[in-house]
């Protein structure tokens, strides 16, 4: 083995937390050097949260054009234009990248474009995509290695070639029939967004409702609002077998409580979950341990069981959100300083990119109930918030939970528009400890969505004596 280049910093990847603290250890001083197999800046601005949210912007400018009419418009027939989408999509992405590279330069950390392995305990050798290989040792070593798309073992899925998000987002012509397998995030979004564009959609979920993990009621209303655009929905139906081709033709063979059927398309999509992307690179000759999952192992620190050694992001089995990564940087971050941060006990906030968006916080009524949490539940429907009146978009409810015996904000969920803005407002409010009072007696903007805050509030049950 050639003799290591010594690095006092060396990241795996480039995801959201990764490269901020390249950037950060670099504008401290230390010799940073980054490996980035192929997506400058991560998964975020090249492949998954950004360039996805353009497509869904882009369909739903089709579907306002499609319903111009009940706004007083009269416009001619439209078709949509995959090509033009997609070059839309990679004019940000390439504006992204290039913002991600003057980042480096100004901050002095060494990007390495190649694929990573360990040699030996902080220690790596890097083929590069340009040819040859070089050697790289750390001081201390961060892995940000992120996940992919899981592709079920199911016979005929693997050699029907089906898309992920990550060929989704690159074709430019619009599915036929597209046939979603999953009815979470990745799966709803696209199935949307694909109906909006033209495409016929069909959406196989193994469990009893889409979003496993939401409120029943929340699961239904967008199931009621998927399935008003034509989106035809299977839920319990497990997939047993696929023939022909992605891109071409394909049949699928699924059993559900009354049968088994076959659904024909033209193209598969699948979006059931994500892997880890640790396996094949060496961890185990650096003493970094994983979980039965395949995730790297770390306390609330992030720290592995090698020393000088961190995991940050998916790949630590943290919550796939890019704003929780970069959290993870700054739990990081602070705990190389003087800090003393930890990853237990985070408020994480999340976001649904349907349309109407599903914005969540803090604990669900299920959880609430499964963790034998008393809390008083408020509930206003977006018929009753005259913002949403305005722009005609009245599908979906605000949800609220209170604890019993106090007035803290336990958990608040919106699926309607502008849901993500109305939470940050729950979200501080719950950071700050403040009464749930305080937002129903706030003066808020008329009409904004949340205005409605101070209904939805209003209708909290009062406290059992």
């Amino acid at each position: 083995m050639a003799q290591p280049e010594q690095y006092e910093v060396l990241v795996l990847r480039s995801g959201e937390g990764g490269k901020y603290l390249a950037w950060h250890q670099a504008r401290s001083g230390r010799r940073t050097a980054v490996v980035e197999r192929k997506y400058i800046g991560g998964s975020c601005p090249n492949i998954n949260c950004m360039p996805s949210k353009n497509e869904i912007c882009s369909a739903k400018v089709a579907d306002l054009v499609h319903h111009a009419a009940k706004f007083g418009l009269v416009t001619p027939s439209v078709e949509t234009d995959m090509v033009r989408v997609r070059q839309r999509k990679r004019e940000m992405v390439d504006g992204m990248i290039a913002i991600h590279l003057e980042r480096y330069k100004a901050s002095g950390a060494e990007l390495i474009i190649g694929a990573a392995r360990f040699v030996a305990p902080k220690t790596v050798e890097v083929r590069l995509n340009d040819g040859g290989t070089r050697v790289l040792a750390g001081d201390r070593v961060f892995l940000n290695l992120g996940t992919h798309a899981t592709i079920p073992p199911v016979p005929g899925l693997a050699e029907a070639q089906p898309l992920t998000n990550i060929e989704l987002l690159e074709i430019d012509r619009l599915p036929d029939h597209l046939v979603i397998l999953g009815g979470g995030y990745v799966g709803l979004e696209f199935a949307q967004a694909y109906r909006r564009f033209g495409s016929r959609v069909s959406l196989i979920e193994r469990g009893p409702q889409l979003l496993s993990h939401e409120d029943p009621d929340i699961a239904a209303e967008i199931h009621r609002i998927l399935s008003g655009e034509g989106i035809e929905i299977h839920l319990a139906t497990d997939l047993l077998a696929v023939e022909g081709r992605s891109g071409q033709a394909v049949r699928l063979r699924v059993r559900a409580t009354s049968g088994e059927q076959i659904i024909a398309g033209t193209d598969i999509l699948v979006a059931t979950g994500r892997t880890p992307n640790t396996a094949g690179i060496g961890l185990e000759v650096a003493g970094i341990d994983l979980d039965a999952r395949g995730y790297v192992k770390v306390n609330d620190r992030l720290e592995t069981t090698a020393p000088g050694v961190w995991a940050i992001g998916e790949c630590a089995g943290s919550a796939q959100f890019t704003h929780v990564s970069f959290d993870d940087f700054r739990v990081i971050r602070d705990n190389l300083g003087s800090g003393n941060r930890s990853t237990r006990d985070r408020l994480v906030p999340y976001c649904l990119f349907t349309d109407p968006p599903l914005a969540r916080v803090g604990l669900s009524e299920k959880e609430a109930r499964e963790r034998g949490v008393p809390v008083r539940i408020a509930k206003l429907p977006m018929s009753a918030v005259l913002r949403a009146r305005t722009i005609g978009e009245t599908a979906g409810f605000m949800k609220m939970l209170i604890e019993s015996a106090g007035d803290r904000v336990l958990g608040f969920a919106m699926l309607g528009p502008e849901s993500g803005e109305v939470l940050a407002a729950v979200q501080t409010a719950m950071l700050g400890g403040l009464p749930y009072t305080v937002l129903r007696d706030a003066i808020l903007a008329h009409p904004t969505m949340a205005e409605g805050l101070n209904a939805l509030l209003a209708a909290v049950p009062a406290a059992p004596r």
